[in-house]
């Protein structure tokens, strides 16, 4: 209970999220922290005039997904008002792959990818599918080779809570595909088709309607013009979606429209909307500088600001066009449809009108002047959306090629264990297909596939049972997932044997070690039974050890685990720090001298193993009532010490590697078929009798 308890304060400490000093450390100037949005750790971003320009939060506080170490990968996101990722940092996480393996730094280059892409993004990681472009396909994000799973789990963290935050504070941005243009629709339009079909859309303000704006402002004499003609125009504005070709062919002449179309071809993501004013507002100040936002023009859709700019078009309009927009001020404004922007929906123009008040340091005052748009469905087209795959499902499809190789040489190899194994252990060429086959094992599933087991995994699982949490991360490794069922379904056919015996890369490692200590001729160190089974209990010790750790001191997991030399020798081929590939090494000299030193006396994952091994439902090793006695043969030929002295298989301890079998069906090894042999020779034949 102690331990459960002291768990679930450490649990309750990290969802508290960092105090602000420790979250300032992360923000780059000009950019400052702003106020707390709410008990979940989101805070505002403030750009260098203080005004409120995104969004700030942990990862491990709205979305704590555990990772393999069963803590929270805990990233700081940083969001801008449209939803665009402005940064993505790493704060803390207990991923062993990253924390003592491959190190932090391709961790934190894969989170550099998030800069600039924006949560309506359908983005991935891992192999491509689907078709390419723009629109509603998949970004890619690249994985990091050998912790795939670990950057899949802080893909989905991040995700998880970027929508959150633009659930609560986004208004729900657009996720899905925007609506594109449909290029296929040619309609041969007027000027007045477009003012009867209203495909181009009249905004107007009297001076009157202005005035009553400013009513009861210091500003509300500042402009005489507008007390001297209440009833003339302040403010007529001309809008017209130039993304359907036909109308913006019947909106500008030819020149302007070839140009158009070519920013088009460039710009395939932008949504070109073209403005023109001929009254007193003029639609941009003094100031403004060409292929930037204009300061007087504003646009919100859904309730989020739509980012407009300049796209530096000199502009001149069909000849059908009024004279009175001739002589106006026009500019063609572009969005990015990525964004979220949706033309065919109501979406919200706000014009500033604004006012000085006073003569040496005039204060400046602004209404908005609104209108709400949309453009007509027939002219757009929605491509069918990509559909997001599952986590589960994308791991699927990267690692496609892989698992059906494994599934394979899985549906050769357990059929042949299982029914075969008396044909198998009896071929004259057994020890070469072993070998191979375990050489298959070392390539392909381990450095290849990346699907060494490790204790790390049902520690891992232990701890997310002990705090309530996900066991989510188990799927992000579909290969590693698919040896587990392996192995799994294995304790229940022969125990321990099939992954430690035939499944387990660095059990194949330590086999090749001893084969080539054989070959050197090494001399071969014997433990004697009584310290064979003694050493043998010390794996145990270390298992129920990893299992204290875990419970009492979780954040120390990873360190403790390296007691596996498995990711070091497997994971990392060797590229670690010296002390690390020293341990491994170690192992495997050893192995030249005692036969699988490490598999036999201290590896914690063959310790759980033995004990799944309890689920083992037969005895799968034929026996003779001569084992034992008197027959020695099959347990002095042993190499793991799994036959007692009675004859008996010690299953717990026993490899699968099928030499007693050998040795069981061989007339010239196995001692009770030799002399039952030579008995029947010596028994006098019937025709010799008579």
């Amino acid at each position: 209970m102690a331990a459960l308890a002291w768990l679930f304060i450490a649990h309750c400490a990290s969802a508290e999220g960092l105090p602000r000093e420790r979250i300032e450390d992360f923000i780059v100037p000009p950019m400052s922290l702003g106020e707390a949005l709410n008990d979940k750790g989101v805070w505002q971003l403030l750009n260098s005039g203080g005004a409120e320009t995104g969004y700030v939060f942990e990862t491990s506080v709205m979305a704590p997904l555990p990772g393999f170490s069963g803590a929270p990968i805990n990233m700081l996101v940083v969001l801008d008002l449209n939803g665009r990722f402005m940064d993505v940092k790493l704060i803390e996480h207990n991923e062993p792959i990253f924390v003592s393996g491959l190190g932090e730094a391709p961790f934190r280059q894969f989170l550099e990818q998030y800069r600039g892409l924006s949560i309506s993004d359908n983005m991935v990681v891992g192999t491509p599918y689907g078709a390419g472009g723009d629109g509603g396909q998949l970004v890619y994000l690249d994985g990091v080779t050998k912790a795939t799973a670990s950057v899949r789990i802080a893909h989905e963290s991040i995700l998880a809570a970027a929508l959150q935050v633009a659930r609560e504070k986004m208004q729900g941005i657009s996720a899905g595909p925007p609506a594109l243009p449909d290029l296929s629709i040619d309609e041969p339009l007027t000027w007045q088709d477009l003012v009867d079909q209203d495909l181009i859309h009249r905004v107007t303000y009297t001076n009157a309607e202005v005035q009553q704006l400013f009513e009861g402002t210091i500003w509300q004499d500042d402009d005489p013009e507008a007390l001297d003609d209440p009833e003339a125009l302040y403010l007529d504005l001309w809008v017209a979606d130039l993304g359907p070709p036909s109308i913006a062919r019947a909106v500008l002449d030819e020149d302007t429209y070839e140009e158009l179309q070519y920013f088009l071809s460039i710009s395939t993501s932008d949504a070109p909307i073209l403005m023109v004013e001929t009254a007193r507002h003029g639609l941009v100040t003094e100031d403004f500088v060409r292929n930037t936002s204009p300061d007087l023009i504003a646009a919100h859709q859904d309730g989020l600001p739509v980012a407009m700019r300049d796209a530096d078009i000199f502009v001149t309009l069909a000849d059908d066009a009024p004279d009175a927009l001739h002589d106006g001020t026009a500019m063609i404004l572009r969005t990015d449809r990525r964004l979220g922007f949706d033309p065919t929906r109501d979406w919200l123009l706000s014009i500033q009108a604004q006012r000085q008040h006073g003569m040496f340091q005039p204060e400046t005052g602004s209404v908005s002047l609104d209108a709400t748009l949309s453009s007509p469905e027939r002219f757009y087209t929605r491509p069918a959306e990509v559909r997001r795959l599952s986590p589960f499902e994308e791991a699927i499809r990267s690692r496609q090629t892989d698992l059906i190789v494994l599934g394979i040489a899985m549906a050769v190899l357990i059929p042949v264990l299982l029914f075969g194994q008396s044909w198998l252990a009896a071929r004259k060429l057994f020890t070469p297909i072993r070998l191979a086959t375990l050489a298959g094992v070392l390539g392909f599933v381990g450095w290849w596939g990346q699907g060494q087991l490790s204790i790390v995994t049902p520690l891992a699982t232990l701890q997310t049972a002990l705090t309530g949490g996900s066991y989510a991360f188990l799927l992000y490794d579909p290969f590693g997932l698919a040896v587990w069922v392996a192995a799994i379904a294995g304790f229940v056919l022969w125990g321990r044997g099939l992954f430690c015996g035939w499944l387990c890369p660095f059990g194949a490692l330590q086999e090749f070690a001893h084969h080539i200590g054989r070959l050197l001729r090494l001399p071969q160190i014997t433990i004697s039974a009584t310290w064979d089974q003694r050493l043998k209990s010390v794996k145990y010790i270390a298992l129920a050890g990893l299992v204290a750790v875990t419970i009492f001191a979780p954040a120390h997991m990873d360190k403790a685990a390296e007691i596996e030399p498995f990711k070091t020798a497997i994971t990392t081929f060797f590229i670690r720090e010296w002390y690390y590939v020293a341990y491994a090494a170690l192992w495997l000299v050893l192995g030249l001298f005692v036969f699988k030193g490490f598999c036999r006396y201290l590896c914690p994952l063959g310790a759980l193993m033995a004990i799944g091994g309890a689920l083992r439902l037969r005895r799968w090793i034929p026996r003779r009532v001569e084992c034992g006695s008197p027959c020695q043969l099959c347990r002095v030929k042993c190499n793991y010490g799994a036959i007692k002295k009675t004859g008996e298989i010690q299953y717990s301890e026993c490899f699968q590697c099928l030499d007693c079998v050998t040795i069981h069906d061989d007339p010239k090894q196995c001692v009770p078929l030799i002399l039952a042999a030579k008995s029947q020779k010596r028994r006098p034949q019937p025709e010799a009798a008579e």
